[in-house]
């Protein structure tokens, strides 16, 4: 941090081309009067009209008028911006003959300038696994959608399109003003209402348990919790028929500009250094905070804590007999990440390190957990094929296939932070000469400051999901040259050694101006295989694509026959939340009645297992 209190600035080599689409730039103009144009017309001079509510901006290098301030439905896509997976952003406005028509970006539309399909349209296409994936993830934004009054947005099936895996919204809706009752004060029998229209054309095997869902929605007095629960169990009891394979490769280079490099990645390819079971479920990359004698040593000392903390927490959970909620594993790995990061805030102290001397470190983190499911007919799978991404700062997960790049996480920056609260748009926000400097990272602040993002995922596609750091991500490189990688890895024309040393290459000759950091996870899921393999660590000199030596060989993921089930009691549910080293586990845990014990507590929780942790990690390391 500086002397005014900021975290370390980044923004210097950040341009807007980072953040400007490919191709023509698709706009959805919301509105009847935005309806009333007619195709082929231009408004305003500026944006052509190609169909009803898309409009192509002819001039995408000029800065679009800014909304009025007082905007409310302009104010909710921006206090949304966390949902941009799922959710448009607001690109600005158009004023035209005193109607104000709002303009968004980041909407579904194809290069071709047409809407993606809309959840019935693309409904009949889908697998067991994925209808079950789409309603996941509308049921997921239901909380926060009913908070800022759009919940409606979410009960039109018109207004929910498909891109694949994920749902992405048109438009928002406000419930304000509606004359629908339904839509004015939307419940969840509302919204049970509207999957219902879809249950004809669900498949075979989850449309008797949607049904029950439906119902269950619909009876009085029912939760949130007991619909997520039910729905949950659905998406794992499918996902989990699924085959499962996975290779890894972690790559590091310090690039054109930097004498050493602070980044540090996991699992990293060396000579030096093998995989184990852990690199096949977890990833991570590290971008250092605070200079040679600082950065380095503070994404190392987080890249080995996590480790040990993540191998703890595998370890419980491979004990239970029943998979355990989504909202629970979150808080486990956010506990985890605060303890880690009062590690290195307490190397901070006892160095005297202080302001921008401070060391820190950025994070993000996929973790492959293979919680074991009992299937309808009795038999149990190991593995649900659920992903949890966790990150804090700027480095970056996306998910790729041969057909979509989609960003999965959101920086920690000023400038996403002026847009998540309401007070600019995200191209006015980049102006600011601190927009790209960090709001968070791990180590420069005490752990109940810190706020990581942890969500997770389901892999029910083939695909890449790909870690770096923004010495790759920046100016858009990913957005920008994923396609001609992505047909070579997923049909396997190119070792995915070769691919992401190449891929680092070309990062570099592009950027070059910071160190760069990739690890590649390829996932297949399409085809049963007999085994799920992990390359041999090959040295990142090699140049050698003659193939693979002997591969490690982790079990893959199979059906077992059915065990003698005990029940979780709460000595059992009290061990999870304390194991695995996250002493933090039962302060985050909702339970009402102890939380302010759990407050007064938190302090004597955090001091053991830093001392713990110290104690683990390589002493040489501590002294640096």
């Amino acid at each position: 941090m500086n002397s005014s209190g900021k975290l370390f600035d980044r923004s210097t080599t950040l341009t807007m081309s980072r953040f400007q689409p490919q191709g023509f730039h698709y706009l959805w103009a919301v509105g009847t009067t935005a309806q009333r144009k007619k195709s082929g017309t231009t408004v305003a001079d500026r944006y052509q009209v190609k169909a009803p509510q898309i409009w192509l901006d002819t001039q995408p290098e000029t800065d679009p008028q800014v909304p009025l301030a007082s905007s409310e439905l302009a104010q909710t896509y921006l206090l949304l911006y966390p949902y941009r997976l799922h959710v448009p952003e607001v690109y600005g406005v158009c004023r035209e003959g005193g109607d104000e028509i709002l303009l968004l970006e980041n909407v579904p539309i194809t290069e071709e300038g047409e809407l993606q399909p809309s959840i019935v349209q693309a409904w009949y296409q889908g697998s067991a696994t994925r209808q079950v994936y789409w309603l996941w993830q509308i049921l997921e934004l239901w909380t926060a959608f009913s908070e800022l009054g759009v919940a409606s947005s979410l009960l039109s099936p018109d207004y929910i399109r498909i891109e694949g895996w994920r749902i992405r919204l048109k438009e928002l809706i406000l419930d304000e003003g509606q004359t629908q009752e339904s839509f004015a004060q939307p419940s969840l029998a509302n919204l049970a209402q509207s999957w219902l229209v879809l249950l004809p054309d669900a498949k075979p095997a989850i449309a008797e348990p949607l049904q029950a869902i439906c119902a269950l929605m619909q009876s009085a007095n029912v939760s949130y919790r007991e619909i997520s629960t039910r729905l949950n169990q659905l998406l794992l009891e499918q996902a989990a028929q699924l085959p499962l394979r996975i290779q890894v490769y972690g790559a590091t280079d310090v690039g054109r500009r930097r004498s050493h490099n602070e980044d540090t990645c996991y699992p990293m390819t060396s000579r030096t250094q093998t995989f184990d079971d852990l690199s096949a479920r977890l990833t991570i990359v590290c971008d250092g905070i605070g200079g040679h004698d600082g950065g380095e040593v503070a994404s190392q000392l987080a890249v080995q804590s996590i480790q040990l903390q993540v191998k703890a927490l595998l370890s419980e959970i491979a004990g239970q007999p029943e998979p355990l909620p989504p909202d629970l594993i979150c808080d486990q790995l956010a506990a985890i990440v605060r303890v880690v990061n009062n590690l290195i805030a307490a190397q901070n102290d006892s160095q005297n390190r202080t302001a921008r001397r401070r060391m820190g470190t950025t994070l993000v983190m996929a973790l492959q957990i293979p919680q074991r499911v009992t299937l309808p007919g009795g038999s149990i799978a190991n593995n649900a094929h659920e992903v949890y991404l966790v990150n804090v700062g700027d480095s970056r997960a996306y998910w790729i296939t041969s057909e979509y790049c989609h960003q999965l996480t959101v920086d920690d920056d000023v400038a996403v932070r002026e847009v998540r609260m309401g007070r600019s748009l995200y191209r006015e926000a980049l102006k600011r000469p601190d927009s790209g400097a960090l709001t968070q990272a791990m180590g420069t602040r005490e752990g109940h400051h810190l706020h990581p993002s942890v969500r997770r995922f389901i892999l029910e596609e083939d695909g890449m999901l790909v870690l770096c750091s923004d010495g790759m991500s920046d100016n858009g490189f990913v957005e920008q040259s994923w396609a001609d990688y992505a047909e070579l890895i997923l049909q396997d024309k190119f070792s995915i050694e070769s691919a992401v040393k190449s891929w680092l290459d070309f990062a570099n000759q592009r950027n070059g101006h910071d160190n760069s950091s990739i690890v590649l996870t390829h996932c297949q899921t399409s085809a049963a295989l007999p085994e799920l393999r992990l390359p041999v660590p090959l040295s990142l000199e090699s140049t050698d694509d003659r193939g693979l030596p002997e591969p490690i060989v982790i079990p893959p993921t199979e059906v077992m026959k059915p065990k003698r089930k005990n029940r979780i009691g709460l000595k059992l549910f009290l061990v999870l939340l304390l194991g695995g080293g996250a002493a933090l586990g039962t302060w985050y845990y909702r339970d009402p009645a102890g939380m302010q014990q759990r407050v007064r507590t938190e302090a004597e929780r955090i001091q053991p297992m830093i001392e713990s942790l110290r104690q683990r990690i390589p002493n040489d390391l501590l002294k640096r």
